[in-house]
Formats: C-alpha cells, structure tokens, sequence
C-alpha cells in the first residue's frame, strides 16, 4: 500500500467514476450534500455514487446531483458485506471520496481499486482508517464545523467555490401526501423534532409542552404558532408524553407516521422549527425551515444547523459537551435549557424570517 501524500489543487485529471463514502449518520449525509453539488458543477458529465446504510438512504434517494445509491445493510453484516464489496469493486471507480473516517469505510474505497483515494488525515480518524487512502486533506481542527470539514475536500481536489446548498427536494407525490397529512392544521407551523439517535440529547417531554405552551398562544409581535409533533417510530411515547403535558392545547402528532422522505416535504411548510441535535434538524435547515437547535451532550461549534447557528441553545454546566450517549446524570445539561429561552428563540427566529420575507 501506497503511502498518503499530500495533495496540491488539480491532482486528480478529470474523473470519470466517483464514489463518495460516507455511511452512517443521517446528519452527516445531509451536511455532505453540499460537497456533492461543488463536484457536480466541477464535473457534470461524471457518474456520482454514494455508499450510504439503509437508514440515511432517503436522504439521498430522487437527488438531482446522484446518479447510484450502493446500500450496505450493516444490519445483517457480516452476510452483507461481501456483496456490498463487490458491488463497489464493480463500479470502477476512479476517484473515491471517503468522509466516514473508520475502517469500513477504508476498506470501501481501497477495495474500489480507485486511482485516487481521498480521506482524513490520520489525526482526524479512526481504526487505521487513514492507510487506506493515497491523498489525505489537511488536518482540520476537531471542533470545525463538519460541514466546513467536508467542504475542505472540495478545496483539496481544486473544486471552484460555490455557494452552500444542499438540493433536497421533495417529489411531488411527496409533496403531496405532506399536504394531506397537514390539511386541517392551522397555519403557521411549529414543528417540533422530538427525538435523537442518543438519549443523552433528547429533551423533556415536560419542557417541549411548556415551550409549545408559551407559543401557541399570540403576542404583540408574533402570532400563535400550531405545533406539529414529528418523531420515528421510537418516539411515539415521547410524543405521547408531550401529548399528556400540553393540557388541552391543540396539537397535530405525526410521531411514528413519517419518513424522512416525508419531512424534506413536510418542513418547507413549517415557519420554524425547534428540537435537539438530530438528523431531522439538520433536513429543516437545508430545506430553509429556521430551526432552534438544542445542546446538551453536543457541541453547537461542530454541529450547528447551516445558517442558523445562531439559533443554537447549550445547557449551562461544565461537563458540556460530554459526548456521551447515555448521561450518568439525568441529563441535567437539557434540563438547564429553559422553555422561557427556547420560546423567546422561536419568536426571534419567527421574527427574522418574515424580515427576509
């Protein structure tokens, strides 16, 4: 194996195949679109591949800058990944782009038999993972934003700069069904993300009802915002919970009744939206939905939703961010973000988008 070198602009001559390696977190996908729109422009007649896991599948399904989605289902590993194996070995790749830092990653693009393969620097990755790539960006600071941190492919590979968008889009059959499922829901909306792949990040069911509570109701300067409850299947208790505090108020909860697909259609329709670091926070963002971002065991400096970091609340206490998924305290960083300062965000986020209006 070769070892890594450093990269200048212009590299790499203009490639024919490219795959880009990014599997896991929601989140992520949805922050790496950008650099999939830089390569586009780049190289618009290149065929472009993403090796995604099942459950960030949707958010790159229908994209207009894709050409193949490669699943690897992780679930029934180790049966599945000979199959995905060959299936990328198959692709003839020629330049792979590896933004997963671990060793499947790794092994995903050495196995591609790509000219170029582009990662991490090794201060930046797991599992060995940097001895599978023959170029390497430079190192980035480990609090940058990750957004930032996939943008600094584009500016290893010589890509023009281009503006940050994300091109989620939802089709109109999607659209569609949104529609129906928020017909009866007054306007404007609040969506209301209520879950998190970590426990340690999700907020209280009791805090979420005060927060609806304060802005479903009228003041001089904003009007009564309708909350719009959105979870997975996993979430469906919490939202009952959030159902059982709010007494009374009025509220439509579609937790356990969307898919992701769903919500790329349903958050355009929202007026803001609050909720924890989750990917869902990150598909309101990219879809232009001004969203209230929660931090507890996260940090909003590396993960804040594109163009409302702003709009971020930590939880006050020393041990933020911890980054732990599960909390030995009882998640007493969320429980230090009060409903009052999350309510008074959401108007101020309200307020500021109908200035842009």
């Amino acid at each position: 194996m070769s070892s890594p070198e450093a990269i200048a602009p212009q590299i790499v001559p203009s490639p024919r195949r490219i795959l880009i390696v990014l599997l896991g977190a929601i989140g992520d996908v949805v922050r790496a679109l950008p650099l999939l729109g830089r390569i586009r422009n780049a190289w618009p007649d290149a065929h472009i591949a993403w090796a995604v896991e099942p459950k960030s599948k949707a958010v790159l399904e229908h994209h207009r800058w894709l050409d193949e989605i490669i699943v690897y289902d992780r679930a029934h590993a180790p049966w599945t990944f000979l199959p995905y194996l060959l299936r990328v070995r198959r692709g003839n790749f020629d330049l792979v782009i590896d933004l997963q830092r671990h060793l499947k990653s790794g092994f995903t693009s050495r196995i591609s038999g790509a000219r170029d393969r582009f990662g991490f620097a090794a201060p930046n990755t797991k599992e060995f993972n940097h001895l599978f790539s023959n170029h390497q960006i430079a190192p980035q600071p480990n609090m940058r934003l990750k957004l930032a941190q996939y943008q600094a492919f584009g500016d290893a590979l010589g890509l023009a700069q281009s503006p940050i968008e994300f091109g989620l889009a939802a089709t109109d059959d999607e659209r569609a069904r949104a529609l129906a499922m928020l017909r009866d829901a007054p306007r404007p909306l609040l969506a209301v993300i209520l879950g998190s792949s970590w426990p340690s990040r999700i907020y209280f069911p009791e805090s979420t009802a005060a927060v609806i509570g304060r802005i479903s109701v009228a003041d001089a300067d904003s009007p009564a915002l309708f909350p719009v409850l959105l979870g997975g299947p996993d979430e469906t208790k919490l939202a009952d919970d959030v159902m059982r505090h709010l007494n009374n108020v009025p509220a439509l909860n579609l937790a356990g009744r969307t898919s992701l697909r769903d919500l790329i259609a349903i958050f355009p329709e929202c007026a803001v939206a609050f909720g924890p670091d989750s990917g869902p926070m990150h598909i309101a963002a990219a879809v232009g939905c001004p969203v209230v971002s929660l931090w507890g065991a996260t940090a909003a400096e590396r993960s804040a939703p594109w163009g409302f970091a702003d709009l971020a609340i930590s939880g006050a206490i020393p041990c933020h961010p911890c980054y732990l998924r599960k909390c030995p305290i009882g998640r007493e960083c969320m429980r230090r973000i009060s409903p009052e300062q999350v309510g008074a965000t959401v108007r101020r986020a309200l307020a500021t988008r109908e200035a842009r209006r």
